[in-house]
């Protein structure tokens, strides 16, 4: 009987462990089948689906979708005919380039040519290419090359000392995007007229300069000196926007020429919370902004020394050829007077970002490097007022730098006479002396209140007051005492002179009134860009340097232009 009563049991057992295991794998096939379904549908995904699904924002920064296609096959070929390449176009490169290296050579050198040029042995890699959506009647093409060269190159160096040196160039090594325009499409083989090339990007640049047979330090400032040399004159001839022509078929094709579409007006206002540099006091910040990294249209603002929250209110005019793709770059740097300047950090604007003919006013956060932006690091802010003002812009828009505005019939005719300017060809001013409008007029501003000031009485509560500074004429006025208030209401008016109102700012300066002195609490810039285009309006200014607190403001324009001979040159 007990046998029996094993025997089912364990028939029981055993038939229920069947069933589980038939389920579980059951289970398992399930999940397995999902799984590929899954992996499939993900097969399947395109770069816009992997963005619709996850925002860029969760992406880490080292991953990119790239919509470059991959040139296998051209590298291949390319890696077989190089040594052909090379034969043909080395001469040919070596009497292109030397013309231009001696248009660009440093004064301290007599003569600058090739004693010896290769392209060696090791071909260029196209990483991939991008055919990018432009107008009807062309074609663009972007290329990304990727070349560590082993040319042998030798410069052939005559100082005015008499002292005659070879200095190889080594260790090349390249990271662009070339790009390419095949315009205009014709009906014609090979159905375009032309083709532009030029260097859309540069991503790295590296080289080695050594003296043959000696040491390139021994003249001081040589080896700075060819470097920069070849830099300038690759920026200058070869990199976006400058572009090269080759025509295919007869024609005109000026139109493909670079030219000048419009002028970036830029005011460097000021920065804050700048990194401090220095060991023993604090930074002597300075700017350097340009578009195009060439030294004769880089600006340079003043130096402010042992300053963290330095003011500026500074001008400059950049030439724009193309608004689509090109930007400014602000560097700010601590000048360390005979050594070299270190880089507190540097920031861009997009020109595309930009609306032409309105002023945008931005503060921008200082990175350490505008190319790799892992840097987490809080390195201070710029402030900027930009106006992009292209040329043929006829919607009723003055822009305030020109000498033009806010003449009269009277001084219009004035200026075009004697020492004006006197011709304008192709929309691009020549050098020559210039009148400036000096924008005069009466700024009045009026305080209107205060909200959310920091405590700073020991009681929890304030006395603020707020001083009015015209910063070039050191003209002041000052609000009354609003006694235990965190949110004063003053609604006082006050009339300020302005003498030259795009070159002026105002300074308001929150201060909190105490028996036996007075505590600072925080300030407000302005600049009179805005008045002067708008005449009139409001707006409520966060207080720099403190807490928390915000300023109530209403200001008003009431011009009266004059005209100035500045004497300066474009």
């Amino acid at each position: 009987m007990g046998f029996i009563v094993g025997v089912v049991i364990g028939f029981i057992v055993g038939l229920a462990i069947v069933v589980l295991f038939v389920r579980n794998e059951n289970t398992r096939s399930k999940l397995r089948n999902d799984l590929a379904t899954t992996v499939a549908a993900f097969a399947r995904m395109t770069v816009e689906d992997s963005r619709k699904i996850l925002p860029a924002d969760f992406y880490p920064s080292w991953v990119v979708f790239s919509q470059r296609q991959k040139l296998t096959w051209l590298n291949q070929h390319l890696t077989k005919i190089w040594p052909y390449v090379d034969e043909a176009a080395s001469d040919l490169i070596k009497t292109s380039v030397e013309p231009v290296l001696e248009q660009y050579r440093p004064i301290i050198l007599s003569s600058l040519k090739f004693s010896r040029f290769t392209l060696g042995t090791v071909a260029p890699q196209f990483t991939g290419v991008s055919i990018i959506e432009d107008e009807a009647d062309s074609v663009t093409m972007e290329l990304e090359m990727q070349w560590d060269a082993n040319s042998s190159i030798i410069l052939d160096i005559k100082t005015y000392l008499g002292v005659s040196l070879p200095v190889q160039v080594k260790d090349i090594g390249f990271t662009g995007v070339f790009r390419l325009i095949f315009k205009p499409l014709v009906n014609e083989f090979p159905c375009f007229g032309a083709v532009c090339f030029s260097l859309r990007k540069k991503k790295k640049l590296d080289f080695t300069l050594k003296v043959i047979g000696g040491d390139i330090s021994t003249i001081p400032g040589l080896s700075d000196a060819i470097e920069s040399t070849i830099r300038d004159a690759i920026e200058d001839n070869i990199m976006w926007p400058v572009r090269k022509i080759i025509p295919i078929l007869p024609g005109d094709y000026s139109d493909l020429e670079l030219k000048p579409v419009g002028i970036l007006e830029v005011k460097l206002v000021q920065a804050r919370d700048l990194t401090n540099k220095d060991i023993i006091g604090k930074s002597d910040p300075y700017a350097v902004l340009y578009v195009r990294p060439l030294p004769d249209k880089t600006k340079k603002s003043k130096t402010i020394n042992n300053e963290l929250n330095p003011i500026w209110n500074e001008h400059y005019e950049f030439v724009i050829e193309d608004a689509t793709t090109q930007h400014l770059v602000v560097r700010i740097y601590d000048d360390e007077g005979v050594q070299a300047s270190e880089l507190i950090g540097c920031a861009e604007v997009l020109l595309r970002d930009l609306e032409p003919g309105k002023v945008k006013d931005v503060w921008l956060n200082l990175v350490k490097d505008l190319e790799i932006q892992r840097d987490t690091k809080f390195r201070g802010q710029v402030h900027l007022e930009l106006l992009y003002c292209p040329f043929g812009m006829e919607n009723g828009f003055t822009n305030p730098f020109s000498p033009n505005f806010s003449m009269t019939s009277l001084e219009k005719v004035i200026k075009s006479g004697a020492n004006g300017i006197d011709a304008i060809e192709n929309e691009k001013a020549v050098t020559q002396k210039k009148k400036e409008v000096i924008i005069r007029g009466v700024l009045s501003v009026t305080v209107i209140s205060a909200e959310d000031l920091p405590i700073v009485d020991l009681m929890g509560k304030a006395d603020p007051y707020v001083v009015l500074t015209m910063k070039k004429s050191e003209a002041k006025h000052k609000t009354r005492v609003v006694n235990d208030s965190l949110n004063p209401v003053w609604n006082q008016t006050f009339d300020f002179v302005v003498e030259d109102g795009l070159h002026d700012m105002l300074i308001l300066e929150v201060w909190d009134h105490d028996t036996f002195g007075k505590d600072y609490m925080g300030r407000c810039i302005l600049t009179l860009t805005r008045v002067i285009l708008e005449g009139e309006y409001k707006d409520t200014l966060q207080v720099e340097g403190a807490k928390s607190g915000k300023l109530n403001l209403h200001l008003k324009w009431m011009p009266q232009p004059i005209l100035r001979d500045s004497g300066s040159e474009f």
